[in-house]
């Protein structure tokens, strides 16, 4: 069941992975981004249909990302498998990973569940299988281990 909120919300998702991913590469500051996206993304018509973005959740995911990014990008590391080091994910993925792990830390009125489907199948648009099983892995580790309760447990995954 797809409602109005929840498609809203699945491209702020999006928007938010593609903003980071422009900041990383580009330079260009938060606010800056913030704006181009709020300006000239959300609201236009793309290939038929207009974009329409939960704009307050957009923007609290990016400035989130920026504002927590060092506890984040850690928070990634510790959970990556021992083949993996945090400097070797694509810039794509990495932009992808912070923002659900955002989420999943700061967002609690968004259950890990929903946070999780959500961001692997952003990662099976923009990626193979292999890579969207990584980052299921990798977020539903961080997942189990921050909202341990979501899941049953009772002491750290």
């Amino acid at each position: 069941m797809d409602n109005p909120h929840a498609r809203k919300r699945r491209t702020a998702r999006l928007a938010a992975v593609q903003a980071l991913y422009q900041m990383d590469v580009g330079g260009a500051g938060s606010k800056t981004v913030i704006r181009e996206f709020t300006d000239y993304r959300f609201g236009f018509k793309e290939e038929g249909d207009v974009v329409v973005a939960d704009e307050a959740f957009f923007e609290d995911v990016v400035l989130g990302v920026v504002r927590e990014q060092s506890h984040i990008d850690e928070t990634i590391s510790d959970h990556l498998s021992e083949k993996w080091s945090f400097d070797r994910l694509d810039l794509t993925l990495r932009a992808l990973m912070r923002s659900a792990v955002y989420e999943t830390i700061a967002r609690p009125d968004v259950p890990a569940l929903v946070i999780l489907d959500e961001y692997v199948t952003l990662a099976v648009r923009f990626f193979d299988e292999k890579q969207a099983a990584f980052v299921n892995a990798t977020l539903e580790k961080v997942a189990r281990k921050v909202r341990t309760a979501e899941f049953g447990l009772t002491g750290a995954a």
